[in-house]
């Protein structure tokens, strides 16, 4: 198991972790709900049900090692056992920390989404308090001062840099949102003395916050999407003569294959 995976599941259960998680899990319920579609996936973070409030009929959740206790797709996240333009929705709740080759990741959430599919993604935010102590603790790691912050070896992946790469690759950022504001801190008790941090810097700092949010659309150019049949009912029903209907061209990928597993 990759050492970097294990540090962050770890970190979960820390205070700090477990303030995180709780923001992070009402945050996928909101995004995720209201997604229809068929086939769902969440890669990694098995401590988080990412997909726990979506309806799709087929949901799974993919991790790199087998876990008895919570059962799961063995994959990795650069190679997923799906084909193209199989899954409605994918959700990467800390996937790209975890993975030694982010770019890699998102190439291969591109490849598997069906067009109009969604991706949500949760990552730790570099230009936070939290990111700063990181930053700092890392500095002085060297001289065996003190251990580090976040459970991130390699440099955390900014807001800014992450839009760069979904733009690159037809993805569309429908929705951002950051949070946890309150600052680097290991206990629970000071955590809550804090608590107010959340509303201001919601307000007066609000690309500050130690986790970023992010829902994006996979766009495809040239692709337009079937209306459901009771759509296209109510348009015609008020025209008075009858005319020839033109249906719309069919979309590759609407009706998304069963994944090869």
């Amino acid at each position: 198991m990759n050492s970097r995976i294990i540090g962050l599941t770890d970190w979960f259960k820390t205070e700090p972790g477990a303030y995180l998680l709780g923001w992070e899990r009402d945050r996928f319920d909101q995004a995720v709900g209201d997604v229809f579609g068929y086939h769902a996936l969440q890669l990694g973070l098995g401590e988080l049900d990412a997909l726990h409030a979506n309806r799709m009929p087929h949901r799974w959740l993919a991790q790199p090692w087998l876990d008895d206790a919570q059962p799961a797709l063995l994959a990795h996240s650069v190679a997923l056992p799906f084909p193209e333009c199989s899954l409605d929705l994918l959700a990467l709740p800390h996937a790209l920390e975890m993975s030694l080759d982010p770019h890699a990741t998102l190439r291969e959430a591109e490849r598997v989404l069906v067009p109009e599919g969604r991706l949500v993604i949760s990552g730790l935010n570099p230009a936070s308090l939290w990111g700063l102590r990181h930053r700092r603790v890392r500095w002085t790691q060297r001289l065996g001062l003190g251990e580090p912050f976040l459970p991130v070896e390699d440099g955390l992946i900014g807001y800014w840099r992450l839009r760069d790469w979904l733009g690159l690759l037809g993805f569309e950022v429908e929705s951002a949102q950051f949070g946890c504001y309150r600052p680097a801190l290991d206990n629970a008790r000071w955590l809550d003395r804090f608590a107010w941090m959340e509303r201001a810097g919601g307000r007066w700092w609000p690309i500050f916050g130690a986790v970023y949010f992010v829902v994006a659309v996979k766009r495809v150019r040239g692709t337009r999407l079937l209306e459901p049949a009771w759509k296209a009912r109510a348009k015609r029903a008020p025209a008075a003569a009858v005319a020839a209907n033109r249906e719309s061209p069919n979309v590759s990928c609407t009706e998304p294959p069963q994944p090869g597993i």
